[in-house]
């Protein structure tokens, strides 16, 4: 028998990073490929909200891989956003629907695509492979692409992805709009948590040409109640930035019910921010109207006003 796949999505994960580690461990256990889910770090309060709704349990903690561990990565490419020793480890597929960043070894089956969740692209491989989704299945799945393309408003949302909502929704059997709010309302309680806690509930690393920056992101229905905790967390993102010797930090707060977002941005680079947006931050904060998405609307602006 050949050894176990290690299933898992990127640090800090989000709703999709898990819905999409468990689908696809579930699916190719189905094929006769055993495969276990893991996760990269705590789970979020959105997910937790999903998981008991379809009482799946949550997938255990996995800090590293051993060398030619056999792995499967969801949600994700990027190494830096990986287990520790993803290096070494033998890669085996990559379902993602982020950009490319990676270079292995040796070929590797990829599924990348420009959709708004990796939860749409699992499910045409459920169809391909002729692999029935059960109802939690479906239900986590579901919760991944309505919390990826925030109940369908992000500019990364698909008609692939609707479509593909419409009929996990059937399947797991529930209304997608009322449980989706309830879902994403779930997700905005920061009841408890510390400011470190906070800005690392779902934050990503980039470089370019040498310049190291963060985008962190957390969904609200009550921003300004965020930012009136903005010297705690401008404390916090200080401490970040020597920790991680990073040159820019852009923390977002998403507006789920307007679809906007306002930013704090810190850091000895924040002028490449203000080029991106052709703005002044004021207090460090910005306003972007309109703007929900890190990986469509922020990440390529940031990265083409990098130098």
């Amino acid at each position: 028998m050949d050894k176990m796949n290690f299933v898992f999505g990127h640090q800090k994960p989000d709703t999709d990073s898990i819905a999409s580690a468990i689908s696809m461990a579930n699916l190719q256990t189905n094929m006769g490929d055993y495969s276990e889910s893991f996760r990269l770090g705590n789970v979020n309060r959105e997910t937790e909200f999903a998981l008991k709704t379809f009482g799946v349990k949550a997938p255990e903690l996995l800090e590293k891989v051993d060398e030619n561990s056999n792995v499967i990565m969801v949600d994700s490419n990027e190494f830096d956003q990986s287990a520790k020793g993803i290096e070494n480890a033998n890669i085996k597929m990559i379902v993602d629907h982020h950009r490319l960043n990676l270079q292995t070894s040796n070929p590797v089956f990829c599924m990348v695509e420009p959709v708004g969740c990796t939860s749409t692209i699992l499910y045409k491989l459920y169809k391909q492979n002729d692999i029935d989704i059960k109802p939690e299945m479906a239900g986590l799945m579901l919760s991944a692409i309505v919390s990826d393309t925030l109940l369908f408003k992000s500019p990364t949302c698909t008609e692939q992805d609707k479509l593909v909502a419409s009929r996990l929704s059937s399947i797991a059997g529930l209304g997608m709009y009322e449980y989706g709010l309830n879902m994403l309302k779930a997700g905005t309680n920061l009841d408890g948590y510390t400011p470190e806690e906070i800005i690392n509930t779902d934050s990503k690393p980039f470089e370019k040409n040498g310049v190291k920056f963060v985008i962190s992101q957390i969904n609200s229905a009550d921003v300004d109640s965020v930012l009136d905790k903005q010297k705690d967390l401008e404390h916090a993102i200080e401490n970040e930035i020597l920790l991680n010797n990073l040159d820019c930090y852009v923390f977002m707060v998403t507006d789920i019910l307007e679809a906007s977002s306002k930013v704090i941005v810190l850091g000895n680079r924040r002028d490449i921010f203000e080029k991106a947006y052709e703005t002044k931050l004021c207090n460090n904060i910005a306003i972007l109207n309109g703007i929900v998405s890190r990986k469509k609307q922020v990440l390529p602006k940031i990265l083409d006003a990098i130098q």
